[in-house]
């Protein structure tokens, strides 16, 4: 151990007198070159470069550029400003409400949307987008109202800073706030009325969309209308009641012209212009459109769990192959249903009896061909689509969604994110109009979208049912560019919903779909084949093949539950598709039952044109009558009779009995047609609440509201 030592000791002295006589830039291009940091090493390399004087000129010229770089990076990513330490980060909330102080000398106008399809969003940038135009001194903003507060505590003390407001909700379903409205609406509709006038300070104005072929027209904005007045707000304008089975962008444009006389006594000053004498012409939205090269690689979609995302929404959906798809008609039948199963397994995907699943569907191959056709591009063209431009700040107007994901092919874009089968609005009319080549044409297409022009455009798109491509094609001369076309002219392609037809006690890896085909001529004569159910229609399940079908899809909670208690007695009517939700909750009773529940009864009306043809899941509800899942099934076949039989008139001849279910604390649950059926049976209720109580029409349907009330009689209409 001493000899190692003074070995040691020896041979850094030696080092130590060989250093004295290098250079401290041969040193510093030593370590550049040997870069371990053992001095012996460094020693070596240092001698060298003594004795090498070219190759010390080259290295030291090298580090002199290296060291350059790195100050001109530095200099770069700090500017000139003196460093500052990390900041902690603020949550989005607080971000905003910073921005808005940055405009504390304007007066600040919040346009709040709840939207299904994405109509109602665009109605409020619309209206943003020429307020700013018309008043220079207010502020508007856009808010998601499910973005707008993270719990309900925040929505009241946010709402309560508001002053200037406007509301955008669609109505859908049976009366139901669309899914990102639902939250807000819940709270608001239950805020206590007790506490006085605390909206005292809030002016607003509401716009509704629904459709008044619907019972629940407009439900949605109705009510928000009246609990805003209720609770101390001051209506600017009366509310305005969009209908989309006419035109709802004029009755929005109407509502719109009722406002801007009333923004004026608020907005403007007296030395101001009036806004009328303003005029404002809507920017045409368009992406950034960068067209790439055929070895750009594609956008690859990876599952939100990968990402760790926890919970699938509408905006998150989950990737699931189709397990099984069978026909459920007979041969005889001129009409097709399909049985579609999702596999789940493994994805995180969860659901409950009653829920619905949003599907995103693909076009069908001759729809995408037909529009690449019309657009005069290769269905190969790889694009990729952007909200901002080049250098990163945001287009002009605010009023473009989000881009689909890219790069990715044409027929990609075509497929899965456009919708080119429905009726265009008149904005997209605008949008053809202004890259028509010829003359006529605009003219034409621009009539169609104007006032005078509403009454055609009412015949010739709404009537008529003229899809989006069939327009184009009558419009030859129109080529817009891909930018403008995925911007202004098609939407979205929205999800389609079902209810599901499983219950995960039955099926916990598999969501059930029952699917009617919509298949058949439009007015025009052009075969409209509906996007999902065609999709499904042709879908290949891993059953058959390895190589199958795959959507994205999420799940929609849902009221329409059974009774927590089973012994409880439950009606359902549920007619052709309609037994869809129905079939989850017999899986669910038979699930109960072999667990050793006690059932109570169990009612359920089913209806369809011929057993012969379309009497589907047959032998399940045989099954479930013959084990007690089902106490009573009533069978309606409207077309085997010399006069047609539908569900509401097997209801009718057994009033007694289901009135006498329902007064002992039963449920009644009714699925399907909105329009006709679930109409129908509305008034059937009403009838039999009239007879058997022997009360008049008023607290016939005041006992009927009533249940409503209570959540016992519960209804899944589309």
């Amino acid at each position: 151990m001493q000899a190692n030592s003074n070995t040691v000791e020896s041979g850094a002295q030696g080092l130590g007198k060989s250093l004295l006589e290098i250079s401290r830039l041969d040193y510093v291009l030593a370590l550049f070159v040997n870069g371990k940091g053992d001095l012996g090493a460094m020693m070596g390399s240092a001698v060298v470069l003594r004795e090498n004087p070219q190759l010390l000129m080259v290295l030291s010229t090298s580090l002199a550029v290296l060291i350059g770089c790195v100050l001109f990076l530095v200099w770069r990513r700090g500017g000139s400003a003196p460093s500052k330490p990390p900041e902690k980060p603020t949550p989005l909330v607080k971000e905003e409400e910073e921005e808005e102080e940055d405009d504390s000398g304007k007066k600040k106008v919040t346009v709040f949307f709840g939207t299904q399809t994405g109509t109602a969003e665009g109605f409020a940038k619309a209206l943003s987008e020429e307020a700013k135009a018309r008043y220079e001194k207010a502020v508007f903003k856009v808010v998601d109202l499910d973005d707008y507060a993270a719990d309900d505590e925040q929505y009241e003390e946010k709402l309560k800073k508001e002053n200037l407001a406007f509301f955008m909700l669609a109505t859908y379903g049976d009366g139901e706030p669309t899914d990102n409205a639902a939250r807000f609406y819940k709270w608001f509709t239950e805020v206590e009325k007790e506490r006085g006038p605390w909206l005292s300070n809030l002016t607003y104005g509401v716009f509704g969309l629904g459709n008044r072929q619907y019972e629940h027209f407009n439900k949605v904005a109705c009510t928000v209308d009246e609990a805003l007045s209720e609770q101390g707000g001051k209506r600017l304008v009366p509310v305005g009641l969009g209908d989309d089975d006419q035109c709802i962008e004029d009755d929005f444009t109407a509502w719109r012209e009722q406002v801007w006389p009333e923004l004026d006594q608020l907005l403007r000053d007296e030395d101001d212009q009036p806004s009328s004498a303003t005029p404002y012409t809507a920017a045409i939205p368009q992406y950034r459109v960068e067209i790439h090269d055929p070895s750009v690689p594609l956008y690859e979609e990876t599952d939100p769990k990968q990402n760790g995302q926890a919970i699938y929404d509408i905006h998150h959906p989950c990737r699931a192959n189709v397990a099984v798809r069978r026909e459920l008609h007979t041969p005889l039948s001129d009409r097709s249903c399909i049985h579609l199963e999702f596999d789940i397994t493994d994805t995180g995907l969860t659901y409950e009896t009653g829920d619905h699943v949003g599907v995103y569907a693909e076009n069908l191959d001759e729809t995408v061909e037909e529009a690449a056709k019309l657009l005069g591009y290769p269905l190969d063209t790889i694009i990729s689509v952007h909200g901002d431009n080049e250098d990163g700040t945001p287009l002009a107007g605010s009023s473009l969604p989000p881009p689909f994901p890219g790069p990715c092919t044409l027929q990609t874009a075509l497929a899965r994110f456009a919708d080119l089968l429905n009726p265009p609005r008149k904005a997209a009319l605008v949008a053809l109009a202004s890259h028509a080549s010829d003359p006529a044409e605009a003219e034409r297409l621009r009539f169609l979208s104007s006032p005078a022009g509403k009454d055609e455009y009412s015949q010739w798109i709404t009537v008529s049912q003229r899809s989006l491509l069939e327009v184009m094609a009558e419009f030859p001369s129109a080529k817009p560019p891909l930018g403008v076309f995925f911007a202004a002219i098609a939407p979205r392609l929205q999800p389609r919903y079902y209810s599901i037809s499983s219950s995960p006690k039955f099926a916990p890896n598999r969501i059930h779909v029952t699917c009617a085909l919509v298949y058949g001529p439009s007015p025009t004569g052009r075969i409209h084949k509906g996007v999902c159910s065609n999709w499904m229609k042709y879908s290949v399940p891993s059953e058959k093949s390895l190589d199958c079908s795959w959507a994205p899809v999420f799940v929609r909670q849902s009221n329409f539950k059974l009774p927590a208690d089973p012994s409880v007695p439950i009606v359902m009517v549920g007619p052709g598709t309609g037994l869809a939700p129905f079939r989850g909750f017999l899986q669910e009773r038979a699930a109960l039952q072999e667990s050793g529940e006690k059932l109570g009864p169990a009612v359920l009306f089913f209806g369809c044109r011929n057993r012969q043809m379309d009497y589907i899941y047959e032998y399940e509800l045989k099954n479930y009558v013959d084990t007690g899942v089902v106490t009573d099934l009533v069978l309606a076949f409207s077309r085997e009779g010399a006069t047609k039989e539908y569900v509401q008139h097997k209801i009718a001849e057994k009033a007694s009995y289901i009135w006498n279910l329902i007064s002992q604390g039963g449920y009644l649950y009714v699925c399907g047609d909105a329009k006709g059926m679930a109409r129908d049976v509305h008034r059937t209720l009403h009838n039999i609440v009239q007879e058997q109580e022997s009360v008049d029409s008023t607290s016939a349907e005041a006992t009927v509201k009533k249940l409503q009330t209570e959540g016992r009689y519960l209804r899944d209409v589309w």
